[in-house]
Parts: C-alpha cells; sequence; structure tokens
C-alpha cells in the first residue's frame, strides 16, 4: 500500500490497516460481491453502452446483458485479482452476483466461489422448462447448463461489436432443438442448475462457520437481489458473535443496529477501493 487510508463512522475513525487486519486475524472469511462489479453505473454513462441496452432491456434477448458486460467492463478483473491477493491462503467462499464472469478468471479459487446470477460462460436451452418436464416424462436425464466453447466466447464477441442479437451461434438443444442461450437471471427461463451444485458446497462451507472467527467481507453489494447476499449476510454476522463485518460501498455502506457494533463501512466504490489496496 502506498497510503493509509481512514474512513469515517459516527465518531470513529477506522484506517485501512485496521481493516485489512480484520481479514488477516480471521478463521475463515466470507465474501460477498455485488452489482457494483458490473460497473452499469459507469458503463451506462457512455453513449455506446447506453444505446445497446436500450436494445436489449425488457426484450427477449435480454440474455445477451452478460456478454454486453463483460465485453465493456473488462477492467474490473484488475480488483477481482486485488481480491484473489488480498484472501489467499484464507479458507474462504466467494458469493458473486456480478454476471460479466471475471470472478471466474481472477485466480480465486474454483470450488470456493458461486455466481447464482449466471453469466455468460454457460448455455443453455431457451425452452428449459417444457424441454426437461418432457424428458423428464420419458426418464431421460435432462443435460444442465453446459460450458461455452472458447469458439463459442469469441462469436459472442464479435456478435455484441456488431449489434447482433439474432445470431448467437450458440446451437440448439440436442434433445428438444430449441435455440440455446446463455444461462443467466436475464433468460426468460434460467435453469438454475447452472449453479446449484457449487451453492451446496456453499451452504456446507458456511455451516462450518459457526462459532469460528468470520470475517465477512461485503463489496459493493447493493439492492439488486438483496435476498442472495445482502440480507443473509446480515443475518450470519448478527449470530455470530466472533464475526467481524466490513461493508463497502460507494451508497449502501450503513451498517445495520445488530451488526455496527462488530461492523466497519466505508463508503466508496468497491472495486475502486480494491484497486487501490
Amino acid at each position: 500500500m502506498s497510503r493509509e487510508r481512514c474512513y469515517d463512522e459516527g465518531t470513529q475513525t477506522h484506517p485501512l490497516s485496521a481493516i485489512l487486519e480484520k481479514i488477516r486475524d480471521a478463521d475463515m472469511v466470507l465474501v460477498g460481491i455485488g452489482e457494483e462489479f458490473d460497473a452499469e453505473k459507469q458503463l451506462r454513462q457512455r453513449e455506446e453502452y447506453r444505446s445497446l441496452r436500450q436494445e436489449l432491456d425488457g426484450t427477449e434477448e435480454a440474455w445477451w446483458i452478460p456478454a454486453l458486460n463483460r465485453y465493456y467492463s473488462g477492467e474490473v478483473l484488475g480488483a477481482f485479482k486485488k481480491l484473489a491477493e488480498l484472501i489467499q491462503g484464507k479458507n474462504y467462499f466467494v458469493i458473486c452476483v456480478a454476471t460479466n464472469d471475471y470472478v471466474w478468471e481472477s485466480g480465486l479459487k474454483q470450488d470456493r466461489i458461486v455466481a447464482p446470477c449466471g453469466g455468460s460462460r454457460k448455455k443453455q436451452c431457451s425452452n428449459h422448462r417444457s424441454c426437461s418436464a418432457s424428458l423428464k416424462e420419458k426418464g431421460i436425464a435432462a443435460e444442465g447448463p453446459l460450458l461455452l466453447s472458447g469458439e463459442e466466447k469469441e462469436n459472442l464477441k464479435i456478435c455484441v461489436e456488431k449489434r447482433d442479437w439474432k445470431h448467437p451461434g450458440l446451437g440448439n438443444c440436442p434433445h428438444c432443438g430449441a435455440s440455446m442461450v446463455l444461462n443467466n437471471v436475464y433468460t426468460e427461463q434460467y435453469d438454475e442448475d447452472g449453479y446449484l451444485e457449487q451453492w451446496k458446497l456453499y451452504t456446507k462451507w458456511l455451516q462450518g462457520t459457526i462459532n469460528r472467527k468470520l470475517c465477512i467481507l461485503e463489496l459493493g453489494v447493493g439492492l439488486q437481489c438483496p435476498s442472495v447476499i445482502r440480507f443473509p449476510f446480515e443475518k450470519i454476522g448478527y449470530y455470530n458473535q466472533k464475526s467481524d463485518f466490513i461493508r463497502v460501498h460507494e451508497k449502501l455502506y450503513q451498517l445495520t443496529e445488530g451488526i455496527a457494533g462488530r461492523g466497519l463501512s466505508v463508503p466508496e466504490n468497491a472495486v475502486r477501493w480494491l484497486e487501490g489496496l
């Protein structure tokens, strides 16, 4: 670190070194990565991105949005890598609702990440519900979301550049023939099987935090999907009296009364905060 930063909360001042010490001293670290890492607020200030989002929002092609975010928000990868350095050697688990998939390229352990909102690294049948139902009736196991090939990833990039939403080149479902789409929450029939195995690992890991010295690090988590990270993390912090809670957000950095005594808040964009470490 080139300089020490301090954060005021009420009458108390918390130096950055004190925050980092809480992370280092913890037995386990629970990390939540929020929508600030998709950088949509910053991206919408750019005319080109804003125009593309207007083409996709509210349409049946909205499943393209994570690919669009990935194409335009590549600079956040550096922040993800700083996070990996920060918690290296710790017993951690990361829950990420950002959809640009850079969390998977950060150096974080792949089996310690769950991304319940999906992204653009997997594809699924666009007719998921009907397809799965018919396969179940026939006693055939439906294939879950599949990882994209390198060629498919490159094709997505080209399609974003050309604003060509009708020809994704992801192929067709081998079972029902419907077109394949990206596996994410913007997809009309989102197939949650894409993350459920990792979620099971997360819940099992979480059981091990009981009565352990836990550091909860919440980064850039707003109210886009509060039931995934923000509210559950507050509950975990409230019941685990050995936990420390660190919340970093540009605007929604405030702590609830139940965790304020063991919590530190940082009123700063989480991406910029990590980049400055």
